[in-house]
């Protein structure tokens, strides 16, 4: 019995860590770039957009699409970076844990 208690807390300890954990994931921003960084874009870890940067340069009536391809190609830089940070963050977390070579959180 004394062993069940035990792998309780320590699954109670890991949930509150990975709450705390998910709390700054999603708070850390990333910037994602395109074009060179003519184009760059700041997401937090909600997908969420924080800011948009363009070079005036790139602005021209005529090459809109060109313009629109650099935005998208900076929105999925930036959650590639976020996804990119998260498991990297809930690595640290599972390496702690002893679990099996490939066996990833969450589950």
């Amino acid at each position: 019995m004394n062993n069940m208690s035990q792998i309780m807390k320590q699954a109670k300890a890991m949930q509150e860590k990975m709450a705390e954990m998910q709390k700054k994931i999603e708070s850390e921003e990333v910037e994602g770039t395109s074009g060179g960084g003519a184009v760059k874009l700041t997401i937090n870890g909600k997908n969420e957009v924080k800011g948009l940067k363009i070079d005036p340069s790139l602005v021209n009536a005529e090459e809109v699409e060109v313009l629109e391809d650099l935005i998208i190609a900076a929105m999925n830089d930036a959650n590639k970076k976020v996804k990119e940070n998260a498991a990297n963050q809930l690595g640290t977390l599972s390496e702690g844990m002893g679990l099996p070579p490939g066996m990833k959180l969450p589950f």
